[in-house]
């Protein structure tokens, strides 16, 4: 069985969010005698991250209403590092999508470690294609699942159909396939997201 850990490294200095200095963690470690303590600031999007309804939606639901079952299970990773912009209905369409499926995608930006403001994301379409479908969850490898579509459909788009959304994972050295996936995200209540550790299972059912 092999194991692929498929999170970003939290650090000073990492890759954030449109390169928002506020967005980036900061440790303060303190020595007193053999005695060492590090306090972190950690924004809930840092890395790689599951978010909550609460993100995009107006009085939407905070993150224990993420069903932890739906985040531990078969999950189904495609290749789309040929997607030159957004991933469409069309992109979709040729792979096996089923009702139920937690939806992994693969893309050029897990091959890039600095932002990238031309990020390839998810559309308005394609997340509605995935929503027809059922689909439990849908991962994507940049820190955010759209980028610069007005009033933010394909957050809304899923949310309205209870998906999760996981963003910020790392596929690069990750085949397309069928993986168990445990998505462990921190036990936190009340905030609009919560980072996580994503191990995907090789052979394992």
């Amino acid at each position: 069985m092999k194991m692929y850990d498929v999170t970003a490294t939290i650090y000073e200095g990492m890759t954030v969010y449109k390169n928002k200095p506020e967005k980036q963690p900061k440790f303060n470690t303190v020595t007193n005698g053999y005695v060492t303590e590090t306090r972190m600031e950690l924004d809930v999007h840092t890395g790689t991250h599951v978010d909550a309804p609460l993100h995009m939606v107006v009085d939407g639901d905070t993150f224990e209403s993420v069903p932890l079952e739906d985040l531990v299970g078969q999950a189904k990773l495609f290749d789309l590092t040929d997607v030159e912009d957004g991933i469409t209905k069309a992109d979709l369409e040729k792979f096996d999508i089923e009702k139920g499926d937690f939806v992994l995608l693969k893309t050029k930006n897990s091959f890039e470690e600095e932002f990238n403001f031309d990020f390839i994301y998810l559309t308005k379409d394609g997340a509605e294609y995935l929503s027809e479908i059922g689909v439990r969850g849908v991962g994507i490898d940049t820190l955010g699942i759209e980028r610069d579509q007005e009033g933010h459909p394909t957050h809304k788009t899923l949310f309205g159909d209870k998906i999760i959304i996981i963003e910020g994972l790392r596929f690069k050295e990750v085949a397309q396939g069928e993986y168990f996936m445990v998505a462990a995200p921190l036990k936190i209540e009340g905030t609009d997201a919560s980072p996580a550790r994503v191990l995907l299972f090789e052979g394992l059912r």
